[in-house]
């Protein structure tokens, strides 16, 4: 049954896994400093400025999560009580917008790993293409890491979906 302790849950672990992208977002841009600044092969600089890029995209992304989780929490706990159609409305119409989204990271996160990973053993015993080869390996790793954050998301955000779904139901 959804309740607002659920609503309360739901946004606390989105919280928590905004936290999770940060840190893999700060862990990325330290990795990239470290790579550039001690480890100065071709194959370490080139892998550091797409660690970089991704690490500010992953740090921002998950801030931003973790800054406006606090206000849909409470803004949907006072819906449950005092606004039900608003969770219709605004709530249901949002989470299915994050659903067919998650469908589309998936698939373009399977996408880039795949082709990173076969650049990478393309390249492999080909020192010449360092670039190619650091691209491609830390491509991979923030690939597969936003994979398995994003699969733990969207099993959650289909409960939640779920639960508004039947919640409004019994309004009906």
């Amino acid at each position: 049954m959804f309740t607002k302790a659920y609503i309360e849950k739901y946004f606390t672990a989105e919280k928590q896994e905004s936290l999770l992208f940060l840190l893999i977002g700060v862990s990325g841009m330290i990795a990239a400093i470290v790579f550039f600044l001690f480890l100065k092969t071709n194959f370490y600089k080139d892998a550091a400025i797409l660690l970089l890029v991704i690490g500010l995209l992953s740090g921002v992304v998950g801030y931003t999560v973790y800054k406006r989780s606090d206000s849909d929490r409470q803004r949907n706990v006072y819906a449950f009580d005092m606004n039900p159609s608003q969770l219709k409305e605004k709530e249901l119409l949002r989470m299915k917008t994050v659903m067919k989204n998650f469908v589309v990271y998936r698939y373009l996160e399977i996408f880039l790993l795949l082709v990173v990973a076969a650049l990478y053993i393309y390249f492999i015993k080909d020192f010449k293409h360092d670039f190619w080869r650091g691209f491609g390996l830390a491509l991979a790793v923030m690939a597969l890491l936003a994979l398995v954050a994003d699969y733990f998301a969207e099993k959650r955000g289909k409960v939640y979906t779920k639960g508004i779904e039947s919640f409004i139901q019994d309004k009906a």
